[in-house]
């Protein structure tokens, strides 16, 4: 198990470029699998998880060739069926998370596909209802082994039908609108998911072929083709990532440049940090933090309440970003109100910044309310241990604030979502060290 030593209280200073998007990559990958044809990816995130559904797509049989930095082909003319049902597949796919979104693409080509439960962070029950039920109302026959915890659905071809989410989830949207790509028919999709990175995933597909209109909003229809084509995609910058570097920012009272963000694509995010008094500054498609020496002040709504930050379904605030806001809100001043409505446990992790000396009051599972320093008791330093990607990160950010050396175990954990991480933040001059 790798563990990060961290010196903290240095401030910091330069600029940082995201890495492309995660979330986006893991669906457009799985797109690979809908079309023979020769598609080029860029922008792709050196990254375990990402890593990880490439070796699986390679084990399935689908050629993936690294062009560049960043930059592979892949082409899925020969596609293995038989190691879906093989006990390799099981071990693969139940490592990642982001397997699931290989069903709905080879379920709509080949007529089957087949996966185990999926893995991924500790963070609270993530259900699979949303996925097999898009598949079901596209004519699919669902089937589970509880006792292997193996998930398949076949169909000889889908048909085109009209179908109301329950829940508006990205990969279970994105699944959804994969198969539903080569259905016979037109599928109409409402509350779908509408994340940027889902419109990447549409405009992709549109450009091999399919014919998505809607893009952008929670109702998509979709006119089934016969077929795919290739095509060449890039991938957007991770906006996880740059909220992160955001809040790293505001917590050294670094001066930091944090370049290429693909401004238009980042939502409500600026404006959040905002709310907690950090200065967002837009220089072209660049975001320019200038050092807080003074600090930052949290907003209270207008009637003088505290202010509550919650997430919420695109276009509100990310679920992911939410241990960041918590970790920043620390040495602000002011208190704020954390309200985590998706996850019923990735607040879990503010008992080791109340080791840290952060004034912390978790409510209940979802809502944590928290109390700023002002920078005039800063974090001490601590030994911890990562319990998710995103909770993680916050923890590494919290440390390279606190005063003294801390000590961060199972950071394989954050390897599987920021790329070179220490690397990178050795170059804008983060005391830190991989062991």
């Amino acid at each position: 198990m790798a563990t990060f030593i961290i010196e903290g209280g240095h401030q910091l200073k330069g600029s940082i470029q995201p890495q492309g998007a995660k979330n986006e990559a893991l669906q457009i990958l799985c797109a690979v699998l809908l079309t023979p044809e020769l598609v080029t990816i860029h922008n792709i995130p050196d990254i375990v998880d990402v890593n990880k559904l490439i070796a699986l797509l390679q084990n399935l049989g689908v050629k993936a060739n690294k062009i560049a930095k960043g930059s592979y082909t892949f082409k899925a003319d020969e596609v293995n069926l038989k190691y879906l049902e093989s006990p390799e597949f099981k071990v693969d796919g139940r490592g990642l998370r982001g397997s699931i979104m290989i069903v709905g693409p080879l379920l709509a080509r080949f007529g089957r596909g087949y996966i185990p439960k999926p893995g991924g962070d500790k963070i609270g029950r993530r259900r699979l209802d949303t996925h097999f039920e898009g598949l079901i109302n596209l004519g699919a026959k669902f089937r589970y082994s509880k006792e292997e915890q193996f998930y398949g659905v076949e169909a000889k071809r889908l048909k085109g039908t009209y179908m109301l989410l329950e829940e508006a989830s990205v990969t279970g949207t994105a699944n959804i609108v994969m198969a539903a790509v080569l259905a016979e028919g037109t599928t109409t999709i409402y509350n779908a998911a509408c994340e940027p990175y889902l419109q990447q995933l549409c405009k992709m597909l549109n450009r091999m072929g399919a014919k998505i209109s809607g893009v952008g909003s929670n109702m998509l229809t979709i006119e089934g083709v016969e077929a795919l084509g290739g095509t060449e995609h890039r991938m957007l910058p991770d906006m996880i990532e740059i909220g992160s570097w955001i809040g790293l920012a505001a917590m050294t009272k670094s001066e930091l440049t944090i370049t290429n963000v693909s401004w238009d694509d980042l939502g409500v995010i600026p404006n959040v940090f905002r709310k907690l008094g950090i200065t967002v500054e837009r220089q072209g498609d660049d975001i320019h933090i200038p050092a807080h020496k003074n600090g930052y002040e949290i907003q209270s709504f207008i009637d003088g309440s505290i202010l509550t930050i919650a997430d919420a379904p695109w276009p509100g605030f990310t679920p992911d970003l939410l241990s960041i806001i918590l970790v920043v809100a620390t040495q602000a001043r002011g208190s704020v109100l954390i309200h985590q409505k998706m996850f019923e446990s990735r607040l879990f992790f503010v008992d080791k910044l109340i080791d840290m000396g952060a004034k912390i009051i978790l409510c209940d599972p979802h809502r944590a309310t928290v109390i700023g320093h002002d920078y005039k008791s800063t974090l001490k330093a601590t030994t911890m241990t990562s319990p998710d990607i995103r909770a993680g990160v916050s923890l590494l950010i919290a440390a390279l604030s606190a005063k003294g050396t801390s000590t961060i175990h199972n950071i394989e954990q954050i390897d599987r979502g920021y790329e070179n991480i220490d690397e990178r933040l050795r170059a804008i001059g983060a005391k830190i060290k991989r062991v």
